[in-house]
């Protein structure tokens, strides 16, 4: 999963692509457990670009998103938010995948 850079990035990537940005932190225990399943994920979902958001170096993006909970997923579609799957609790892959096949309805 490529790494966001910087906020223009952010926003270059909102805008060309159908994206996913993944906010996640080393830290963060809730994140590491769904390390796993990510590659499965994002292979099954391949019409995306999966953007890995650290949540430290980008605080006040997630402030501007009122992303306040990790791991989160925010996802953009012709430069609009399509969806969201934001909380601060733990996340399945089931949870996951229902979220992003969610986005094609």
């Amino acid at each position: 999963m490529e790494k966001l850079q910087s906020l223009e990035q952010f926003s270059q990537l909102k805008s060309e692509k159908d994206v996913v940005f993944m906010f996640s932190a080393d830290w963060c225990p809730d994140c590491r457990i769904i390390e796993p399943v990510l590659p499965e994920i994002t292979e099954k979902f391949n019409q995306y670009s999966f953007i890995y958001v650290d949540r430290d170096q980008f605080i006040d993006l997630c402030t501007d998103l009122s992303v306040f909970g990790i791991p989160s997923f925010v996802a953009f579609k012709n430069g609009e938010e399509a969806g969201r799957f934001v909380s601060k609790d733990r996340k399945t892959q089931e949870e996951i995948e229902s979220f992003l096949s969610s986005l094609d309805k």
